[in-house]
């Protein structure tokens, strides 16, 4: 089996990644639907591959890794090697998690991810009603996160948050000292969503980046009544691309929160140190970015030497990077705690992707299937209905050879 070619196009919002063999069988994966403007990247990695057979998963992923990035510019690479897995199950008949080692769990849990509610003028009461709303959802999380500080919106509806002026623009832009009156708002927020939520249910934290270890120290350690989950990208995370492993040990080691870090990680390179310092808790790498699921695996099984857990990220990686979370998850050590459940961009991708469950969750647990591959197929006619025109003929079999 050789690669004909590799593809890329929009799906309503969502990129999505397809690679071709002579044989009849594609593979597929998504792009997270707010680095659309990575794909056009593609045109780098294709030449390379092109005539490799892509059941040889790393000697094809070795012709490319060097080439990616920390978020969002190893989403491409990571999108190629899932999309790689997919047709090397297919090819053999074979979920991915067999190729991967096997399932060593038949349910992971997940936490809400996509399952969200406005927050309004982020109140401590909008917090709690925000609780409620994701406690009712009919998944039944158990474990429900929560943006706070620096991660969100918390900042620009609280008055006098930071002793810095707050800049505007998305991808959380602040950074700084917080005052009296942010480091209250915090506080207060968390202890109204714990309120609510109850004993049975663990709140986590996103909560940066942007912090100073200082006031994570002080906050953290003022939360701790509360049972944390975890705290999220306190430091560095999301979109900044470098690291800071000394500060968030200076953090972990002064507190009983579990800090956590990693979503925005290329490689496993890149969580060396958190891991061998045991800087964090928990780490969050994320399939779509961190290079694929079985680079994710191997991350995970080096942490579990360390003690340390993980998380994976997800949160907006489509129906697709659902899949590919549940196939990797399933084979990872004990020491996997959830992760994070992406939901499609747009309703209508339910209706165009087959094979997941439905429910998709149930008592905050998805079930680990059998069926080749990432286990899911599109209904291409149904797909296609929404490519854009210039993409009209993503489906097809003509490829660049011919």
């Amino acid at each position: 089996m050789k690669i004909t070619d590799i593809r890329c196009a929009r799906i309503g919002r969502s990129p999505v990644i397809r690679v071709l063999t002579d044989e009849g069988i594609d593979g597929f994966a998504e792009i997270e639907h707010s680095k659309a403007y990575v794909a056009h990247t593609l045109d780098v990695y294709r030449p390379l591959l092109l005539g490799a057979d892509p059941t040889q998963v790393e000697r094809c992923m070795l012709r490319i890794r060097r080439m990616g990035a920390s978020k969002p510019w190893g989403a491409v690479v990571s999108a190629i090697e899932i999309a790689l897995w997919d047709v090397a199950g297919k090819a053999l008949g074979v979920p991915v998690h067999r190729l991967l080692g096997g399932k060593v769990r038949d349910r992971i849990r997940v936490y809400n991810g996509g399952v969200r509610t406005s927050l309004g003028a982020h109140t401590p009461e909008d917090y709690a009603a925000s609780m409620a709303y994701m406690a009712a959802a009919p998944e039944n999380f158990s474990i429900i996160k929560e943006g706070v500080g620096l991660h969100g919106f918390m900042a620009p509806h609280t008055p006098d948050f930071l002793y810095n002026d707050l800049r505007e623009g998305p991808l959380h832009p602040n950074r700084g000292s917080l005052t009296p009156s942010g480091i209250s708002r915090i506080v207060d927020a968390v202890a109204a969503m714990k309120d609510t939520l109850g004993p049975h249910r663990r709140l986590a934290l996103d909560m940066g980046p942007g912090w100073t270890v200082p006031d994570a120290i002080r906050v953290l350690r003022e939360l701790e009544q509360f049972d944390i989950a975890w705290a999220e990208d306190i430091l560095t995370g999301d979109f900044v691309p470098w690291n800071d492993a000394a500060g968030y040990r200076e953090i972990t080691t002064a507190t009983t929160v579990p800090t956590h870090t990693g979503e925005q990680l290329y490689l496993r390179h890149n969580f060396r140190e958190l891991i061998e310092t045991r800087a964090v808790r928990v780490i969050g790498p994320d399939p779509g970015d961190v290079g694929g699921l079985a680079e994710l695996k191997w991350i995970a099984e080096f942490a579990d030497l360390y003690g340390v857990g993980i998380a994976p990220h997800g949160v907006s990686n489509g129906l697709l990077g659902l899949a590919a979370l549940i196939q990797v998850s399933a084979t990872l050590p004990d020491n996997l705690i959830a992760f994070e459940y992406p939901l499609a961009t747009d309703t209508w991708w339910y209706d165009i992707v087959d094979g997941l469950t439905e429910p998709i969750v149930t008592d905050g647990y998805v079930t680990v299937g059998d069926r080749p591959g990432l286990g899911v197929e599109f209904d291409r006619a149904a797909a296609s209905a929404y490519l854009d025109p210039a993409d009209a003929g993503f489906f097809d079999w003509t490829t660049a050879e011919e």
